[in-house]
């Protein structure tokens, strides 16, 4: 049986507990410390919006903040 899953640690305890399901040939660590690839967010949207779209985005967003600050 061979499934793969990817998982995120959140807590020192759970990596203990997956050396221990190595150790007793439950489970394979496939690898370690990986780290997903991060892309800015300016990278990953450029040329998505036409320039009329950003700029039109761009001065409501002005509005409503204005709008904020005057709450």
């Amino acid at each position: 049986m061979e499934n793969t899953i990817l998982i995120q640690v959140t807590n020192e305890k759970a990596l203990g507990l997956l050396r221990e399901l190595e150790e007793l040939h439950l489970i394979k660590v496939i690898k370690q410390n990986f780290s997903p690839i991060t892309i800015k967010l300016s990278d990953k949207y450029k040329g998505v919006f036409s320039k009329e779209d950003t700029k039109s985005f761009n001065e409501h967003s002005k509005t409503m903040r204005k709008e904020w600050d005057n709450t």
